[in-house]
């Protein structure tokens, strides 16, 4: 009988690769927090203060999004965590788009 082991892979991952101790993903890219799949009533509930002047994204400082605090790699939370946009819905613990932003930021990815 084979074992479904997917369940514990997932536990592992999100634990190995805690937001809340990280936040790269959040300071990658002026370019990331952008808004594409968002209708306009998700749009309406996000605070004026984090979005861009153009609309088009969440507003940054450099290239971290303004909705962030902590210091990334140590302690981070999401200040609209519960209204991000889709595409910060989307970066998965572990996956590429993580990973990829852990390398920017010289974190492990093991």
């Amino acid at each position: 009988m084979a074992t479904d082991f997917s369940s514990l892979r997932e536990a592992a991952t999100t634990a190995l690769f805690d937001c809340q101790s990280c936040g790269a993903c959040c300071s990658y890219s002026a370019e990331w927090p952008r808004f594409s799949t968002e209708d306009d009533a998700q749009l309406d509930r996000i605070p004026q203060k984090y979005v861009s002047s153009n609309e088009a994204g969440m507003r940054c400082d450099g290239v971290r999004c303004s909705a962030l605090s902590g210091e990334v790699g140590k302690h981070t939370a999401c200040g609209i965590y519960e209204l991000r946009p889709d595409v910060c819905r989307a970066c998965m613990p572990g996956g590429d788009d993580c990973l990829m932003a852990r390398r920017a930021h010289g974190l492990p990815i093991v």
